[in-house]
């Protein structure tokens, strides 16, 4: 009979990969991962309380609030502060950074950006949901967090992950060293390893974009989406098109089983839809250290330098085979464009 590993015990186990840490860092994921019980408990039972539906108004991004972004911002920021790991704070929902000026952070190590309700359009619908976020080192020396704390390249990430509100609750992460998976068991209300050391195939089967669009993509992608829809035995086209219209559960879904997740630009959004900081670092590099690539369409995602807090990328993720085959029709139907 296998041995059940919680978080916790993980996190321990693995605290020897960082030296510098001092159980900071330790204490840091825990906390994360006690905010995302917290938000699970509440996304569960959002049908019988008066959590669900619009709170009224709208965040930075110009998108409506739903009261469970309001409820998941202030769980993760109350858990984040309160430890004394982290001396600032990046949220989708704030426009500014949030200090931790307290006695607890004055030297903290660490800043922490992150997406507290990924896929909140979704929620009265039912349709999974999530958390991202992300970790780094700060570059400060000391005392409050300051936004050029956040100015760093995704590759300067120290950790990133992802909790999906789903059939079950799972919470995913990297340290740069591997991907793990962790299932909620409510039972005993833990998180347990259930996906040890995930690898992504080379290929898949599936391509997710919002089709809807697709009048307003780039020539690029229109052809890398007619290529998916091919039939050739050799590379077992045609793909499915699968798309929740969530990038956690989108993700997700093509980390287990290979494919691609797609948000280029639009004539609507000529920099891209989803953020950079929060949601595309974090991801790329779940993705990446599962074997998969993540791309704008020509660079890689993770050495894109970071110029502002809310700062949007188009993005191509998922199995490193298929995106790459994207990057080639990006790449050529750009030319293409310019000779034109």
């Amino acid at each position: 009979m296998s041995k059940v590993k919680t978080l916790g015990q993980f996190i321990i186990e693995k605290q020897s990969d960082f030296p510098y840490a001092k159980g900071e860092f330790s204490r840091l994921l825990r906390d994360i991962g006690i905010a995302a019980k917290i938000v699970n408990r509440e996304v569960n039972k959002a049908g019988l309380a008066d959590i669900l539906g619009e709170a009224g108004e709208t965040n930075v991004q110009g998108e409506q609030v739903k009261k469970l972004d309001i409820f998941a911002n202030e769980q993760f920021i109350a858990a984040l502060t309160v430890g004394g790991e982290v001396c600032a704070i990046v949220s989708e929902e704030n426009e500014e950074i949030i200090t931790v000026d307290n006695p607890q952070s004055k030297n903290a190590k660490y800043v922490v950006a992150i997406d507290p309700l990924d896929g909140s359009s979704n929620i009265d619908a039912n349709v999974s949901v999530g958390t991202i976020f992300s970790v780094y080192r700060r570059t400060s020396l000391s005392g409050p967090g300051t936004i050029e704390d956040f100015m760093q390249r995704g590759t300067e990430q120290v950790a990133a992950g992802y909790v999906i509100y789903g059939s079950s609750t799972m919470l995913v992460y990297t340290t740069g060293r591997g991907v793990n998976g962790f299932t909620l068991d409510p039972s005993i209300g833990e998180f347990c390893l259930s996906h040890p050391n995930i690898k992504m195939t080379r290929s898949g089967k599936t391509y997710s974009i919002n089709e809807g669009y697709y009048v307003h993509f780039q020539d690029g992608v229109k052809k890398f989406i007619k290529w998916c829809q091919e039939e050739d035995k050799a590379t077992n086209r045609p793909y499915s098109s699968r798309y929740i219209g969530s990038a956690v559960a989108d993700i997700h879904r093509n980390l287990l089983y290979g494919g691609i997740f797609i948000y280029p630009t639009t004539a609507q959004a000529p920099k891209g839809k989803l953020r950079l900081l929060y949601e595309c670092n974090p991801l790329a590099f779940i993705v990446e250290q599962a074997g998969g690539k993540a791309s704008d369409g020509t660079k890689r995602i993770m050495e894109i330098d970071t110029k502002a807090l809310h700062q949007r990328t188009p993005i191509f993720i998922g199995s490193a085979d298929i995106v790459e085959m994207a990057e080639d029709y990006m790449r050529k139907y750009a030319a293409v464009e310019v000779k034109g």
